[in-house]
Order: C-alpha cells, then structure tokens, then sequence
C-alpha cells in the first residue's frame, strides 16, 4: 500500500508536468521578454509552501545571470515593500490565485512602477486579473492523500520556475563561465574555472633562460617553491622545463658537476602545455594522466603565459 500510495503520488505531480508544459503559451513568452528588457531585478514572492517555491526560482535566476530577490508578501506589506523599485518584475505564485497578502499588495506594486506577473491555477482570480500578466499553473488535483497539503501545484510552480530560468539562460546566452564567476566557492564553480584563473603569472613563474647555470636554476626552482623551472628564450618562447625530479637524476648521474651545466643543456626541450581557456579539470586529467606535476600555459605561437602546479588543482581531486 505505502509503495503503491508513493506511486500515485509521482504519478498526479508527472500529469501536473505535463498538463503545464502542454498549456505554456504567449504569456511565457512575454514574460521572457519582459524580464530580459527588465530594469530592476526580478522580485518573486509568494505565501506559504508558495513562499518556499518562490525562494528556490530566485536562487535559481540569480545564479543563472538574471538579478532577483525573494520577496515575503506579509512582510511587504509592513515595510519590506522599499526593496521593490521601478523597473522591476514581481512574479507571484498563488495556485488559488486569492491570497490575501498578495491580492492587497498587487497596486501597491503597480503604484511603485513595477511590473507584475502572477502564476496561478484559475485565470479567473482575483490576482490574475489585477496583474499585468497571468500564467496558467492548473492542476488536476493535489498529490496529498488528503487532498489539502499543496504538492502537484508545488511541483507545478517549480517547473514553471526552472523552464523560466532554462529560457532566459538561453537567451542571454549565459555560458559555462558565467555561471562559474557566480559560483566561485562551489564544487561547480570550481569544476567550471579555467587554466587562466589559477595560473601562476609574472614574478610567480620560475624562470631561467637557456644559458643560465643549473646552480641558479635550483635556487630559481627552490625560491618560486612550484617543483620546476621553465627555460624561456630570448623571445618569451618555451624552450623547456626542469622538475626537482630531473634536478635527482641529473645528480645521480654527474654528481655535483652538474651545478656549472647550462639549463638549455638539462631540460626537456618539449614540456606539456595547455591553453589559458582550457577547463581546470582539463588540466587535472592531463596531469593525472602524464603522472606530472606542472604544465607550462602558451599561446598558439609557443610563447610562456604562465605556470600550473598540481596544488593549484588540489580542490578538484576532492570533488
């Protein structure tokens, strides 16, 4: 009974789906093309389980390039009605379309410059009237058992939510690192950043150039303390790189009498090197792959950028 009862469940929230994707007309579209020519930011807000709904497709705008804020309609109502300003978009759910607070709040709004859209379940309400713009949100019935705890409308709305932020993302023509730059503490974030962001330029970069002697380039590779030092010509070009395992080998092989051997004569002459646009994760998987530890950064002409370590990838090996 209880797997059988979780299935209707799922069963009446997936009708409710698809009863709003089939019903999604002009209005969706003008309310997408209202909030890109917006001014202000996107205000959503809305009572109850509402409410809750309403918070989630705010984060979600935000994050996703279009400005928002959630608003509480009680609370506006007593002195939170200053965050809204001229220009904005209010966006209020309501599946019985009749809530008080955001009935009473509507030409306060309109009052205020705002414009307002409402998502409910009956066109013919009382808050689908007084907007500017009304979307359908109608559901056969609630998925509750009881008929009364608001589920399918619930899920309804957040669908409605997400295909709103989907669209405008498209639209704007948000990309990958876009969403990075706004996500800079997360796991995606950080999955989304590119080599260029945590590359090591200028005095970072340990540097030495073909002539330079193998004792000044281990002071080079133990002073910028990354594991290696690039040789850089003349020109900026690349023409290798020495690793502390080269440095181990190289006294193994010649003793001290390495020291006075020039870097041009000890260092691999053809490093791996990525792209500053390449993905971090990119980086990772090339390191991993190669079991190295640093990658030289160049343009398409060979010419040094910057350096990446391993360390500076760390957050993403946890991920």
């Amino acid at each position: 009974m209880t797997i059988n009862g979780a299935k209707k469940v799922l069963t009446v929230e997936s009708e409710a789906l698809l009863r709003l994707r089939d019903s999604l007309d002009q209005s969706f579209i003008t309310l997408v093309e209202t909030i890109l020519a917006c001014t202000g930011r996107v205000v959503v807000t809305g009572m109850g389980k509402s409410g809750i709904v309403g918070r989630k497709i705010s984060a979600t705008l935000a994050s996703t390039g279009t400005p928002a804020l959630s608003l509480h309609p009680a609370e506006a109502l007593h002195g939170d009605l200053g965050m809204v300003t001229k220009g904005d978009v209010v966006f209020a759910l309501s599946n019985s379309g009749e809530t008080e607070e955001l009935v009473a709040l509507v030409p306060l709004l309109k009052r205020l410059g705002a414009f307002t859209a409402a998502a409910t379940g009956n066109s013919n309400s009382t808050l689908a009237r007084a907007s500017d713009l009304h979307i359908t949100v109608a559901i056969d019935q609630e998925a509750c058992p009881l008929g009364l705890a608001p589920m399918a409308s619930t899920t309804a709305q957040m669908a409605l939510g997400d295909a709103l932020a989907a669209a405008l993302i498209e639209r704007r023509g948000f990309k990958a690192e876009d969403f990075a730059r706004l996500h800079p503490g997360g796991k995606l974030g950080k999955r989304l950043m590119r080599v260029r962001d945590l590359m090591h330029t200028g005095r970072e970069m340990p540097l030495v150039t073909p002539r330079t002697s193998m004792k000044e380039a281990l002071f080079e590779i133990s002073a910028k303390k990354l594991g290696h030092a690039v040789v850089v010509e003349g020109d900026g070009r690349v023409a290798g790189i020495i690793t502390d395992g080269d440095m181990r080998r190289l006294i193994e092989h010649h003793g001290g009498a390495f020291l006075d051997m020039a870097a041009g004569d000890c260092a691999h002459p053809h490093p791996l090197a990525i792209a500053p646009e390449a993905m971090a994760v990119e980086a990772l998987g090339l390191m991993e792959s190669r079991k190295i530890t640093s990658l030289v950064v160049t343009d398409p002409d060979g010419h040094l950028l910057g350096v990446l370590h391993l360390h500076d990838l760390w957050g993403l090996q946890m991920m």
